[in-house]
């Protein structure tokens, strides 16, 4: 097996005696492997990830088995996974560094650190895992059309124009600021979409379109907490819209892991939003706008690393 280490520098901002470490760890282990085959690698920019896996993945000989290590936060885990998806002989090894990592919260917080010890990880196993496919874009743990993607977006943009101090002190006050005026704009609160699920038609007026692979968003299990990512099907979170009180309520409430009155939860294979206007659409933690979105599953779409023989919660919710 060769093991392919992929770094985001970004994701240890000032902290390099961090990431120093890190390669220190993997320097240290391989010594004592007879015959290592290893490498080290760093994404330094958007999608840089991509050309390195496939790059590695030609100099792989037939059958060969590549084990990629995304080490950082959500944006170098989704990087890595539309470069592994392509590649049935690789496996992803999430290495949470950055500031989010929603999907490994699945398997509880208290293995989290397991994931960054390098020569547990090296020595663990891989578990079949679903993704969420939009076009030739992968997502792992979910998609978000609505206020959570508006809001997001605006947040994330505020941290390109602050250092990391001002945002966490800015970033709260921002967030309820959005919150708050989101609610009362239409646009966002209270668009009118066209929603096909499974050929099912669920058209109307909804604040907030969740496409979940994985329970968790922002640290925090959402209304949809029994989403599974091997379960051959999408859980879907439809909230409708609401007066602007009422839509912060409903919010609130889906953000803490409850499902509001106004919300439809189902599972299904394939979901097709469409609207009049272009569509904030947050997939994992890339943002684009479209007016046509057409998401589905793909069963055993990547072999995920996991440590300690973890596996899947099983899933609750019965099929549409």
């Amino acid at each position: 097996m060769k093991h392919v280490f992929v770094f985001d520098p970004k994701a240890f901002y000032t902290q390099q005696w961090k990431m120093d470490n890190i390669l220190d760890n993997i320097g240290q282990f391989f010594r004592t492997q007879e015959a290592p085959d290893f490498s080290i690698q760093f994404s330094r920019y958007r999608r840089n990830a991509i050309s390195i896996i496939n790059d590695e993945a030609e100099k792989a000989k037939p059958g060969d088995i590549i084990r990629i290590y995304a080490i950082g936060g959500d944006e170098i885990l989704f990087d890595c996974m539309n470069g592994v998806v392509h590649y049935p002989d690789m496996q992803l090894a999430p290495v949470p560094h950055g500031e989010s990592y929603d999907f490994l919260r699945i398997f509880g917080d208290k293995h989290i650190e397991h994931f960054r010890d390098i020569p547990t990880l090296v020595q663990s196993e891989a578990i079949p895992t679903d993704a969420i496919r939009w076009g030739v874009n992968y997502a792992l743990n979910s998609c978000y059309i609505g206020m959570n993607s508006a809001i997001s977006k605006n947040l994330k943009d505020l941290k390109l124009n602050l250092n990391k101090g001002s945002f966490i002190l800015f970033s709260k006050i921002s967030s309820f600021v959005n919150l708050l005026f989101s609610a009362f704009d239409k646009h966002i609160a209270a668009r009118q979409y066209k929603i096909t699920i499974d050929d099912k038609d669920f058209s109307g007026h909804y604040c907030l379109i969740h496409v979940a692979n994985g329970p968790y968003y922002a640290g925090k299990k959402t209304g949809a907490k029994d989403a599974t990512p091997n379960d051959g099907l999408l859980d879907i979170a439809l909230v409708k819209s609401s007066h602007p009180l009422g839509t912060l309520s409903s919010m609130r409430r889906y953000s803490k892991g409850k499902r509001p009155k106004n919300c439809i939860l189902m599972q299904g294979k394939k979901i097709t939003v469409q609207s009049a206007d272009h569509m904030w659409v947050q997939l994992d933690n890339e943002y684009i706008q479209d007016t046509n979105i057409t998401l589905s599953v793909v069963d055993n779409a990547i072999q995920l690393v996991t440590v300690n023989n973890l596996t899947y919660p099983i899933a609750s919710i019965p099929a549409l």
